[in-house]
């Protein structure tokens, strides 16, 4: 069987990863080759490949890497991705501390990757600065649309919302108080916290 090609060059992180997984997840077996042009992609597509059971071989050729995952009929057999009742406390409207534009940039692929993963968690909670996120304007409100969609229960401190004086401009999910924050938090089998 010939390999599939995914060009994944300019592509940042997880897009490459999450290309390479929905073609891997459609065929039964086979191979597939993705070009990426960065050392932080070619590390996690072998990552992936790893996860999967899959055999994976790199080539580079001058700064690009062809990465070559190949599926065998036993491949894929891994453990369902299942999050039972978990749910992720967003305290912050970026990821992380230090850069303000790297840590909207993390926050954003975060929010695209979970969308694209097979295990969603039950709620979403969003205190403080994390309330803009569900807002207009907010860069992963799609993302975060597509999720409500998908079962996820989106809630936004209503004294965060206040505070901020953008109670007017939530998009998604619905405003809440610290007891039932708490109480979801308390009921979660696992907290994630940003």
């Amino acid at each position: 069987m010939e390999s599939q090609i995914i060009d994944a060059r300019g592509l940042s992180c997880p897009i490459p990863v999450v290309n390479t997984k929905k073609v891997l997840e459609a065929i039964t077996k086979g191979s597939v080759t993705t070009i990426v042009d960065n050392d932080a992609a070619k590390d996690n597509l072998l990552t992936l490949a790893r996860g999967l059971g899959c055999e994976a071989d790199v080539q580079q050729k001058g700064n690009e890497y062809y990465i070559q995952i190949t599926k065998k009929e036993t491949s894929l057999h891994t453990e369902e991705h299942e999050t039972g009742n978990t749910a992720i406390f967003v305290s912050s409207s970026e990821m992380g501390h230090g850069s303000k534009e790297l840590g909207e940039i993390l926050m954003k692929s975060f929010m695209f990757a979970l969308v694209e993963s097979d295990g969603l968690p039950q709620s979403m909670l969003f205190v403080n600065s994390g309330v803009y996120l569900t807002c207009e304007n907010s860069p992963v409100l799609e993302h975060l649309m597509n999720l409500e969609k998908r079962g996820v229960e989106i809630l936004s401190c209503g004294t965060c919302l206040d505070y901020f004086k953008i109670k007017a401009k939530l998009c998604v999910g619905q405003m809440t108080n610290m007891y039932t924050i708490l109480e979801t938090m308390s009921n979660a089998n696992k907290v994630i916290s940003l």
